[in-house]
């Protein structure tokens, strides 16, 4: 376990904005904590990082855990200073107790073993159901660290089906839901398969060029230079690569990302099935999304908004000009801004 200290400018905060104004307040500490927590299942730990207050502990209503998507680790994205400031710094300085977590195969936590054979030797491995275990063994780790019978989760793209179908189950301890970029049943028909391919393997590889042009997947030509804040992309993928120690072995270097979330997405949401009911979530509940997210197109979100029939109340933000990736991107403020809205407000309906 190790600790380490961050100074995050209270006057960044105020202006709205990640630039550098000269600090006009006593700047916060931010303390950090990487533990590797038992999955449950034998041989598999998982990677949680925690970041606080160093001053004081946050209230029981201020926890907030996130959970990757399909391709990429949590911390990379979440925890990714841009300026000097991630998103997770940005909340934990609001005064959460924020987490992240990687499910088995992705970040620092333990890879299956069958990762390190070729991808064709196994089948698809990390189904959605087996991601929301790990992502159950997080939220149980975190209760009970902080004696607390409910926290916040939130998940970004494939991490929507992790934390929405963990919720559905288990909504005794969630107190709030944020699903950034929601994965639902697709309209599209998917694309044929080439003839005579092979069985989907284990898990694919990625490499930095195909991550690049997936971001920018969708936007304008002339929107594409601003889009990214100097550096971030480059300063992302070192990032990202190096947590697979096996990434470098290659040239170009590749990522190893498992299909178990690509089977799913085949044979449910590409399939017209849904792979769980979000009428069972009885959570308050936040969709963001961005109108140039090409990989979950605005009708996912707002097909998903519709589902949501017992949530005590739900909202659907549409963030402009931001991808899939907007958490990251020019127009990262205003995520923020609307995830902080959702999860500070006390009592958002009107007394009867």
């Amino acid at each position: 376990m190790t600790n380490r200290f961050l100074q995050i400018s209270l006057a960044c905060l105020v202006a709205g904005t990640f630039a550098g104004a000269p600090a006009q307040a006593k700047e916060p500490k931010l303390e950090s904590t990487d533990t590797m927590i038992p999955s449950g299942d034998p041989g598999i730990q998982l990677f949680v990082r925690n970041k606080h207050l160093a001053s004081k502990q946050s209230s029981p209503d201020k926890i907030l855990l996130f959970v990757h998507g399909a391709t990429y680790p949590a911390e990379t994205a979440f925890d990714l200073p841009i300026e000097g400031v991630s998103m997770m710094d940005l909340i934990a300085s609001r005064g959460y107790d924020v987490y992240l977590v990687d499910v088995r195969g992705y970040g620092r936590s333990t890879r299956p073993a069958e990762m390190s054979q070729p991808p064709a030797a196994n089948k698809p491995l990390v189904s959605t159901q087996v991601a929301a275990h790990d992502l159950g063994a997080a939220v149980d780790y975190i209760l009970k660290k902080r004696k607390v019978s409910k926290i916040n989760v939130m998940g970004w793209s494939w991490g929507t089906s992790i934390s929405g179908s963990y919720t559905s189950e288990h909504n005794d301890k969630v107190s709030k839901l944020v699903l950034y970029a929601p994965q639902w049943i697709r309209n599209e028909p998917p694309a044929p398969a080439a003839a005579n391919a092979p069985p989907m393997g284990a898990y694919r590889l990625v490499s930095k060029e195909s991550a690049k042009a997936r971001w920018l997947k969708g936007v304008a030509a002339d929107k594409q230079a601003d889009l990214i804040p100097p550096g971030v992309f480059d300063a992302w993928a070192d990032a990202t690569w190096a947590t697979d120690p096996e990434s470098s072995k290659q040239n170009p270097p590749m990522l190893r990302a498992t299909n178990g979330v690509m089977e799913d997405s085949l044979n449910y949401w590409a399939a017209g099935k849904a792979l769980y009911d979000p009428g069972k979530i009885t959570v308050p509940t936040l969709l963001l999304h961005a109108e140039w997210d090409a990989d979950l197109p605005s009708y996912q979100a707002q097909a998903y908004f519709a589902q949501l029939k017992n949530a005590p109340y739900k909202r659907l933000i549409e963030l402009s000009e931001g991808t899939h990736t907007v958490m990251l991107e020019k127009n990262r403020m205003q995520f923020f801004h609307e995830l902080m809205g959702f999860l500070d407000e006390e009592k958002p309906l009107a007394l009867k």
